[in-house]
């Protein structure tokens, strides 16, 4: 069967042959619309171009008169069989349309990475309005006459609201990342711009604004967590996680560097105002320009929506449960599984040494090196611009990792290998530090390399249990406060009794060593089952 189609372009006939197998029936024709990517407009680049199509259809060849190839631009709309039965369209190719990887283009200008930005921005607000205290934390000492341990309890205040995270992860999966992620920035930006009344008024109003920054920031990696579970497919989890986690570098970044400064102009609180109005205006930015999933996004195109839905088809199926069941989250059952206990011992230690050099490093460099405020505040930031670089390449190795078929736990037990054991060698090597650039390069490679770790249990949190990731992350938050209480506390007390830093980082170092060996036996990458209990 021969038939021939003129087009205005240099497409000379439509050739369409049956298979060479006998009694086959043709039972339609239906008319195709042609459309020939602009990608193809130049027929003197086809080479070697050839149909392949099962042989259960028609074949179908387009041909130029100059050469002698051929290639399929349209789906076939003729079918054939041997009882008269009429086939359906061939499914499109594996490969194409929305199962290809976007490109970096289409990436970078995508809405899920607007999404991810703006948590981004979120979460260095965050960390500003954390550390200023750390750096204000020196001239209030001073004026008040507090000790290094009393020092080390008004900047735990902090914590005592952030136990509270649990209950804060309960209500991400209950209401959703976008919700609880504007009413935590809007309060813990309100408690920020209060603290300069809440110092002025007595000792415990600045504790409770300190704790009531703790409850409403406590949200903030949850909802990360949350956000990027509904906006990215697992091949990109982890430099989405790399990306906001930037954020969370460079706010301590911002926050250490920009504090002298604006506290040398507006007093010990204008940093305090500053950073707590520019929460505000984040609100009202997340509020217009964002969706809490892609499905209710006005600016999200055809196909990355697609891209992204169909990543999520497992997900949005234990999503669609029962409000009420989301409520009441199986705490027993989740605890009764070892890959909860890796992600409660990995999340522990990670706030340890978080908050601990968070708090300290200032005061270390001020009082081991003999650097001025300033000075010390800048060699404490460093570090955390060296975290935000390092943290997002991990991500995209890791990612690539797994693209590559490198298992996802293999890949996230290196990841947390890599940013555990680099973290404690890196202390290590900061106790035998001499000179203020040479002690800040050593931080700087241990909280570089501490970033890893973000790829490990960080983006497991969404991959063993989808449904529980806010619970699961509230959980081992709660216990990584735990562990911050005790290290910022301890360590205010330590060096008071031992007069020297060096001796509590390597107790934190051990401790890296330590719950680095507990996440390599227990993780895993897979998803958990905790609708049944552990036997």
């Amino acid at each position: 069967m021969n038939s021939a189609l003129s087009l205005n372009r240099s497409i000379r006939s439509y050739c369409y042959s049956l298979p060479s197998s006998e009694n086959h029936k043709i039972v339609g024709i239906k008319p195709c619309k042609l459309q020939i990517p602009s990608l193809f407009n130049d027929f003197s680049k086809w080479r070697h171009l050839k149909n392949t199509c099962s042989s259960s259809f028609l074949r179908i060849q387009l041909r130029d008169d100059r050469n002698e190839s051929g290639k399929i631009l349209c789906r076939p709309v003729f079918g054939f069989s041997s009882n008269g039965a009429e086939f359906g369209p061939i499914p499109e190719e594996r490969g194409s349309g929305t199962d290809q990887s976007p490109s970096f283009t289409e990436f970078i200008t995508s809405e899920r990475v607007k999404v991810v930005a703006m948590l981004a921005l979120a979460l260095a607000l965050c960390n500003a309005d954390r550390v200023v205290m750390s750096v204000a934390i020196v001239p209030l000492s001073l004026a008040h006459g507090w000790s290094r341990s009393f020092s080390g309890i008004v900047q735990s205040s902090f914590l005592w609201g952030y136990l509270m995270t649990i209950a804060g992860g309960a209500l991400v999966d209950y209401y959703g990342g976008k919700v609880v992620m504007a009413w935590g920035v809007a309060l813990w930006s309100l408690s920020t711009f209060l603290t300069p009344w809440a110092a002025e008024t007595s000792l415990w109003a600045l504790l409770l604004a300190r704790a009531m920054l703790g409850v409403a920031e406590g949200v903030a990696l949850p909802c990360m967590n949350n956000m990027i579970a509904r906006w990215f497919p697992q091949t990109e989890r982890a430099r989405a996680v790399g990306i906001a986690m930037a954020g969370f570098q460079l706010g301590n970044a911002i926050g250490l560097t920009l504090s002298p400064i604006l506290m040398s102009q507006a007093g010990i609180f204008g940093p305090f105002v500053i950073f707590g109005l520019c929460g505000f205006l984040w609100v009202l930015v997340w509020l217009s320009a964002t969706s809490g999933t892609p499905d209710q996004s006005r600016q999200i195109s055809k196909y990355e929506l697609e891209y992204i839905m169909k990543d999520r088809k497992k997900s949005l199926a234990a999503e669609k449960k029962p409000r009420a069941a989301k409520m009441m989250p199986p705490l027993r059952r989740l605890l009764s599984k070892m890959p909860t206990w890796s992600l409660i011992v990995a999340n522990a230690m990670h706030s340890w040494g978080f908050f601990v050099i968070l708090s300290w490093m200032p005061i270390y460099f001020n009082s081991v090196h003999l650097v001025d405020l300033r000075q010390a505040a800048w060699f404490s930031a460093v570090p955390w611009s060296m975290m935000a670089l390092t943290g997002f390449l991990a991500g995209m190795w890791s990612d690539l990792l797994i693209k590559n078929g490198t298992s996802v736990t293999l890949t996230r037990k290196m990841m947390q290998s890599i940013g555990f054991l680099g973290a404690g060698f890196s202390l290590i090597g900061l106790t035998a530090a001499k000179r203020p650039i040479v002690a800040s390069a050593w931080l700087s490679l241990a909280v570089g390399l501490k970033s890893f770790s973000h790829c490990g249990f960080l983006v497991n949190l969404q991959e063993i249990a989808p449904q529980y990731s806010g619970i699961l992350h509230g959980l081992s938050n709660t216990a990584g406060t735990l562990a911050a209480i005790v290290g910022t506390v301890g360590a205010g007390f330590f060096v008071e009794l031992a007069g020297s830093f060096q001796g509590f980082l390597l107790l934190t170092s051990l401790l890296y060593f330590l719950s680095a060996l507990f996440y390599i036996i227990f993780s895993t990458g897979e998803r958990v089952n905790f609708d049944e209990a552990a036997p």
